[in-house]
């Protein structure tokens, strides 16, 4: 056998002999009937509640160390209080966004999980640059605690 293009034209005349009521690409818009509907079969992923639970809870108890600190000075230990309110925060944060990133969500701008493409690098750029900004602020400002 000789090694060359295919005769793509004589398999296709054959098929079209064999089901003419059907096109190479399904079946024509006239033969689908109106009362077919689609339906996944598969249920969407979401977040159960005994993953929501611990990161609402340990992101409820970050913003509050962090949060009362600031607004009543309380006292030497404020400082301390309020980083350790925001680190818990951030790791509940962080929590977040690795338990929606398994479930399939994916950040604005960010490719799917899965889907072999590269994420823009101004995307993760402005990301970064506004996760330092937060951060700066918010050092910035227990450290005026002090």
């Amino acid at each position: 056998m000789e090694a060359g293009p295919r005769d793509t034209e004589h398999e296709q005349r054959d098929a079209v002999e064999v089901a003419p009521g059907l096109s190479p690409d399904g079946p024509e818009e006239q033969d689908v009937l109106a009362d077919e509907v689609e339906v996944e079969l598969r249920p969407p992923r979401r977040l159960r509640i005994w993953q929501l639970a611990p990161i609402v809870g340990l992101a409820a108890l970050g913003s509050l160390m962090f949060a009362f600190p600031l607004a009543f000075g309380t006292g030497d230990g404020g400082a301390v209080v309020a980083m350790l309110g925001l680190l818990i925060c951030g790791c509940a944060a962080g929590w977040g966004v690795m338990a929606a990133r398994r479930v399939g969500h994916t950040w604005p701008g960010l490719p799917e999980r899965g889907s072999g493409r590269w994420p823009d690098w101004r995307v993760v750029a402005l990301y970064a640059g506004v996760a330092a900004v937060l951060v700066a602020l918010a050092v910035w400002r227990v450290a005026r605690l002090r």
